[in-house]
């Protein structure tokens, strides 16, 4: 049975002359204090309350596995954000990204910030690791998204990003097969594991109650409910997830087959999962374990009109950040 991420819809930035001077200024450091061009387009990140939360923790020494369909290894906002993955689809140690999905995910989570480069991450101090389980088309079998999860747990993952489609992932887990498994091993190695909704606009109780992952959903820019976010997961949280700009690779995919900018937006629970990803690592560079980072994203998220399809709400990375430093 083959499994595909949690991508809704693609849509290429127009302002490629922008992007092209992006590039121009070279790589840097996050320490460079340069404004990253694009970020004024990154509504997500304040819709989070994320430069907030920075003034506390910018998830420094957390890695971020992103177990998807690779990452574009050499982009200017990604390298130097890496740290070493695997491919379990060509098994290899190269995870490239023939699809784009991925380095659009793993861009939400950690891009070069304040480097005068393109987009900002979610966690600045974070890393990636990038765990290849899905191929060029974006499917990929249960047999090696479970390794996947398993591998990034084993190699020193902190949190683990699943951008994968529910029908796969979420009825896996209803099931208590085998990514049940691996998602609860990850657990007891130290890892927080955030998973997609899905965007099939459903109604479902995606997951066994005793699974320790934390489902996000996708809401739009104004906070309400996406239009095709799955809702019903017990303790689900939401995030941004329509319009996501981020990285995408400088190479021909299936994501970038009109668009080489490597920049671009995207729509879907895949997007919403990294930035809650991208909290997890700032609360983990606060000390939390596993089950306290779940919790205090969930305690601290907010949902005044108690929409259904918020869960218990849109996540609030500077409030949760603070919480920690309470606990």
């Amino acid at each position: 049975m083959r499994r595909r991420p949690t991508t809704a819809t693609f849509a290429a930035l127009t302002a490629l002359a922008v992007l092209t001077a992006a590039f121009a200024t070279g790589c840097g450091s996050d320490e460079d204090d340069k404004p990253d061009p694009l970020r004024g387009q990154q509504w997500g990140l304040d819709a989070l309350n994320m430069p907030d939360a920075w003034s506390r923790s910018k998830g420094d020494d957390t890695v971020i596995a992103v177990v998807d369909t690779g990452a574009d290894l050499d982009h200017p906002d990604l390298k130097g954000r890496l740290v070493d993955g695997y491919d379990f689809v060509d098994d290899d140690d190269e995870p490239k990204d023939l699809n784009g999905h991925g380095t659009h995910v793993s861009g939400i989570a950690a891009a070069h910030t304040d480097d005068g480069i393109g987009v900002a991450g979610g966690a600045p101090g974070a890393k990636i690791m990038p765990v290849r389980v899905l191929g060029a088309d974006g499917s990929g079998t249960d047999a090696n998204i479970t390794k996947g999860i398993v591998w990034a747990a084993d190699h020193g993952a902190d949190v683990i990003n699943l951008s994968l489609g529910e029908s796969g992932l979420m009825a896996r887990l209803l099931k208590g097969g085998i990514l049940n498994q691996a998602i609860t091993h990850a657990n007891g190695k130290g890892a927080v594991v955030v998973a997609a909704a899905g965007n099939d606009s459903t109604a479902l109780q995606p997951y066994k109650v005793d699974t320790p992952v934390l489902v996000v959903n996708a809401a739009d820019r104004t906070g309400v409910p996406a239009s095709f976010t799955n809702f019903g997961a017990q303790n689900a949280v939401t995030a941004p997830g329509v319009d996501i700009l981020s990285t995408l690779p400088t190479y021909t995919t299936k994501e970038t087959l009109k668009n080489l900018s490597g920049y671009g937006k995207l729509s879907g629970t895949s997007m919403a999962s990294p930035y809650v990803s991208a909290v997890a690592a700032l609360l983990h560079q606060q000390g939390l374990a596993p089950d306290a980072i779940m919790q205090t994203i969930r305690d601290t998220a907010a949902n005044p009109q108690k929409l259904v399809k918020l869960g218990l709400g849109n996540v609030d990375a500077a409030a949760a950040v603070k919480a920690a430093q309470n606990k």
